[in-house]
Formats: structure tokens, C-alpha cells, sequence
């Protein structure tokens, strides 16, 4: 290969740690001091979505990645090699990854080169995400009709497809795979009113909700303070929360602090319902 030029190509397991070491000069990896996160959510990327190397001389310089979440192409990553940006790396990188798809969807972060880059390929900043970390003590006493249950990532899927559309079943089985993984659904008056995934964060002692939906319709304030109380197992939560959601403000209240913040972008105003989905920022 000709050491001047860039080439893109797809990207393999054999890639894993050259864009580790890519993503963690972001500061988007770290040491795997409890479990390891990151490695399983790219090998998932890798073999079932669309993900791409930018590559010169037999070094990679950018990474790309899109997922197909039933209602968008969401852009789950993009990272050029700090030392070369600002030499034409990210957006071929950004146009291969979308092809012509759309709706298109993403999370910008707070980096001022990526919103510009993002809306130039189509796409209106909406509302801000906000990672929010603390623990069950403070929230409102529980509801009694409000019941919370371990469930199989098939029947979660089911109801996603159910209640808005989507349909990606091989997401929720890696949801359900990733490290002290916990599948739930919640349910009032028997009727499942919700569902999400809770697992182990890298790194850090806390739990994640990696991924919540509410039932269209439904309030969804006392299905995500249930989700929270039986995700957290006595230790600390993180949950991400778009900023329309009533959620927000009783956290906050609750002393939750907010750790990290990204802007959802998306082609088309009313992809997404912001009250009722606590998203997987990589995958939606």
C-alpha cells in the first residue's frame, strides 16, 4: 500500500487494539480495573453493524461506526488519531459510514469540531443527553403498584418492536451479554410499563442503566425510579437522560450529579420520544 494514501476499509477483530488505543487518546477508554466494556461493545460493532477504519501506511488513523436501530443509522463513533486532525481524515470517514441512509441519528460530543461536522451531514442538535451518577436514597418513596422482574432479551425486544416499530433483536441479545448484565421489565397493574438493561461500568464500582424504554403513553417517572432502586444492588447509578425528560429535575433533586453531557442530533425531529427513552449513546 502507498504510505501517501488514506484508505478506508472495514474493520476487523484485529483492529481491536489499535482503536482502543484511538478511542482511549479521546479519553473514551481506560484501564479495565473491574470489567471490560469497551472490547465487548466493539467486537458487537464489528460483527453486526457498519464499522470502518480510515488507514495510512498500515496505521489507523480514524475509526467509524453506524448501527442500524430500527427507526435511524445511528453513528455510534467516529475518532481521528489527534495528531492528524484536521487533515481530511473524518469526513470521507463520516460520508462512508452513513452512505446514503437515512434517518440518521447521533450523539455529538462536547468537542466544537463535531456538531459542525454532524450538521453539515444533515443533522439539527435537539437536545442535550446528560449522564447522571448517584444513589437510590434520595428518590420518592416507592409504588406499590409498580413491580420490576429479570427478563429474557427476546421478550424485551418483542416489546420494543411492539410498542414503537423497531425491531433489532441481535442488540438486545449483546445488552444482555455485557458484564453482571440484568435484563428487566416493569410492570403496573401486571401490563409491562416499561424495560431496560442494567450492567457493570468499567472501571468504576457504579452500575449503568445501559438502555431504558417506556411504554408509549405511559408516565414515566415511577417505572425509572423502580428501574433505578433494583438496577443499582446498594452501589451507585448511572443512567443518561435527554433534557425534556420529567425524570431530570427529581434526580437532580436527589442529588444526582451530572458527570458528562453529549447533544442528541438526528435528520428528523420526531425519531425518538426523549420522555421515553434513557439511551445507549453508542447504540440508541
Amino acid at each position: 500500500m502507498d504510505d501517501g494514501v488514506t484508505q478506508i476499509r472495514p474493520a476487523t477483530l484485529d483492529d481491536v487494539p489499535a482503536i482502543r488505543s484511538l478511542l482511549a487518546a479521546h479519553g473514551d477508554d481506560g484501564p479495565a480495573t473491574t470489567v471490560d466494556v469497551v472490547g465487548p461493545y466493539l467486537g458487537h460493532l464489528i460483527d453486526h453493524a457498519t464499522a470502518l477504519v480510515s488507514e495510512r501506511g498500515g496505521e489507523i488513523l480514524g475509526f467509524g461506526a453506524a448501527v442500524n436501530t430500527g427507526v435511524s443509522r445511528h453513528l455510534a463513533d467516529l475518532f481521528v488519531r489527534p495528531d492528524v486532525l484536521g487533515q481530511g481524515i473524518g469526513r470521507p470517514l463520516l460520508a462512508t459510514v452513513f452512505g446514503d441512509a437515512r434517518p440518521r441519528t447521533t450523539f455529538a460530543s462536547a468537542d466544537p469540531r463535531a456538531l459542525p461536522l454532524y450538521v453539515r451531514a444533515g443533522m439539527t442538535p435537539l437536545w442535550p443527553c446528560l449522564y447522571l451518577e448517584g444513589v437510590p436514597d434520595g428518590l420518592p418513596a416507592p409504588d406499590p403498584a409498580i413491580t420490576i422482574a429479570t427478563a429474557a432479551p427476546d421478550r424485551l425486544s418483542d416489546l420494543e418492536r411492539a410498542w414503537t416499530g423497531a425491531h433489532h433483536p441481535i442488540d438486545h441479545v449483546f445488552w444482555a451479554s455485557q458484564a453482571d448484565a440484568e435484563p428487566f421489565a416493569v410492570f403496573e397493574g401486571g401490563q409491562p410499563v416499561a424495560f431496560g438493561y442494567a450492567r457493570a461500568r468499567q472501571a468504576s464500582p457504579a452500575r449503568v442503566i445501559d438502555r431504558m424504554v417506556v411504554r408509549p403513553g405511559s408516565d414515566p417517572i415511577k417505572p425509572v425510579m423502580a428501574a433505578i432502586r433494583f438496577s443499582a444492588r446498594g452501589s451507585a447509578i448511572v443512567l443518561c437522560i435527554f433534557g425534556p425528560s420529567p425524570v431530570l429535575p427529581i434526580l437532580l433533586e436527589a442529588r444526582y450529579r451530572i458527570i458528562d453531557r453529549d447533544t442528541f442530533m438526528a435528520s428528523e425531529p420526531d425519531l425518538i420520544d426523549p420522555i421515553r427513552l434513557l439511551p445507549n449513546p453508542g447504540m440508541l
